[in-house]
């Protein structure tokens, strides 16, 4: 029986395995991919994790997980379908129908951004469209973006990206945010941020880099065309879950309910990086949430 398994190998499984093996706890990461390193593998360059500026996120992932190789820690191919609470014991089940029994377990399973799902969207990805402002922000400085979306993040992200951009264009399917009003007030108070009501995006153009988005008016039918150098997509993001029974308690959105000890409703069942709810979801915040679940884990064991 391990002491824990982790379940997912983000920055945040990753971590959370270096510290298992370094406080003696036998452990194997569960992964589902054939690289892991969650969703830094797929980030061009990153330039906000703290003494590796510019690192590129495919490296920065292997990093973490050498680090986690070298102390020992073991990992295995598999999808996770459902976790078994039998009280001080824990059965992580998988898709082939083997089951691995465990004290406690870390999930890390991490979460995606929703796409809009059109041309060149998937193409271009890392090369000019983004789903995250605070990290690719300062790659578009003195250029001209979009925004698409119309909540709370979409007008975060405008009123952000208004510092470096030159002109910012906040492109929203309906003919008023559904953010909070506060949030609007402070983009539409940039002199560089343009509101574009009731228009969707059809295409993100170019060819090794973006070069424009495709619009068309969803009340005239009107369509059109928007030279930018970046595409930010801000439609929300959802958490790594579906199929997976015997989860602790969720939000709204499906995000796993824990504070910064990574305690869920379930005893054993410990949450770490995106898929636990927080106010920021970064590589940074991620692995801090792998130390604090083993330092969890750890209580847990010793009582």
């Amino acid at each position: 029986m391990y002491d824990t398994v982790i379940v997912g190998s983000g920055p945040a499984g990753l971590t959370a395995g270096i510290y298992a093996k370094r406080a003696g706890l036998e452990c194997v990461v569960i992964e589902n991919t054939p690289i892991g390193g969650g969703q830094i593998a797929t980030t061009d360059r990153v330039d906000n994790y703290p003494g590796l500026l510019g690192v590129n996120g495919m490296d920065l992932g292997m990093k973490f997980r050498e680090h986690a190789e070298k102390l020992g820690c073991e990992f295995k191919d598999g999808q996770v379908v459902e976790i078994e609470d039998k009280g001080s014991a824990k059965i992580v089940k998988l898709q082939d129908g083997s089951g691995i029994e465990t004290k406690t377990v870390i999930l890390a399973l991490g979460a995606d951004h929703r796409q809009l799902g059109v041309p060149g969207e998937n193409e271009l990805r890392g090369k000019g469209v983004s789903y995250c402002a605070t990290c690719d922000g300062a790659f578009f400085r003195g250029k001209d973006v979009a925004v698409v979306g119309g909540g709370d993040v979409a007008l975060e992200d405008a009123a952000f990206l208004s510092r470096f951009a030159s002109k910012v264009y906040l492109i929203h399917r309906r003919n008023e945010f559904r953010g909070a009003k506060a949030l609007a007030d402070e983009a539409a108070s940039k002199e560089n941020v343009t509101f574009v009501f009731d228009t969707i995006v059809t295409k993100v153009d170019g060819e090794n880099s973006v070069t424009g988005v495709e619009t068309e008016n969803k009340k005239t039918g009107e369509k059109g065309a928007i030279p930018v150098n970046g595409v930010f997509m801000a439609v929300g993001t959802k958490p790594n879950v579906e199929g997976i029974a015997g989860l602790p308690e969720a939000d709204e959105k499906g995000y796993i309910t824990a504070g910064e000890d990574c305690v869920t409703s379930i005893p054993g069942i410990f949450v770490a990086g995106d898929l636990r709810t927080k106010q920021l979801r970064q590589v940074i915040t991620a692995a801090a949430d792998g130390a604090n679940a083993v330092t969890s884990v750890q209580k847990y064991l010793s009582n």
